[in-house]
């Protein structure tokens, strides 16, 4: 159905997704206490992509010349092809996944997470300010890790929170959001 909001977000329709990776919710107008949209960090630009290449295509090409019109040559260039190759797999897959982001929003009444994932799924979860619990985990398999977690039905499941931010990041953003939950139950 090509007027279904739901399937405009990007996703299969709710019926069809995991049990707590949709969350209904209307657009609101008003002015949120705390907004952020996180992605994850992407150092190189177009122009910065063509030059990685050109530079490794040129220091792979430097053992070839003295081998130039002999065996070896031919011995050698499946290989420096291949990994030239894997480069650009590489960077173009880094482009893929930079689509990754997360919009955290909060308001006096509501806090809200969407997860907008390269391959197109959206998940949301809400919560009520009053009863989100943040925790930075600061020690496990993942260094300064971020969960939130709301109380009752769906908000009741545990989210991860910019998982791909530096732990640094994370330690920030746990203390920005701490202050706006704050700020949104005192208002």
């Amino acid at each position: 159905m090509i007027g279904d909001p739901k399937l405009a977000a990007g996703g299969r329709p709710p019926a069809a997704r995991r049990s707590g990776d949709w969350v209904e919710w209307r657009e609101r107008r008003d002015r949120p206490v705390y907004s952020a949209r996180l992605w994850p960090n992407r150092p190189l630009t177009e122009r910065g992509r063509k030059l990685t290449l050109g530079i490794a295509a040129t220091g792979l090409a430097i053992p070839l010349i003295p081998a130039h019109g002999t065996p070896v040559f031919w011995g050698l260039l499946p290989f420096l092809v291949g990994a030239l190759a894997m480069l650009w797999f590489g960077l173009k897959r880094n482009i893929f996944d930079g689509r990754l982001a997360e919009q955290v929003t909060i308001w006096p009444d509501e806090m809200r997470v969407e997860r907008r994932e390269p391959r197109g799924p959206v998940r949301r979860w809400r919560a009520e300010p009053y009863h989100v619990r943040l925790t930075l985990h600061r020690e496990g398999k993942v260094e300064q890790y971020l969960t939130l977690r709301g109380a009752g039905g769906r908000a009741a499941r545990e989210i991860e929170l910019g998982a791909f931010l530096s732990p640094d990041e994370r330690v920030a953003l746990a203390d920005e959001i701490e202050a706006a939950i704050g700020q949104a139950i005192r208002a």
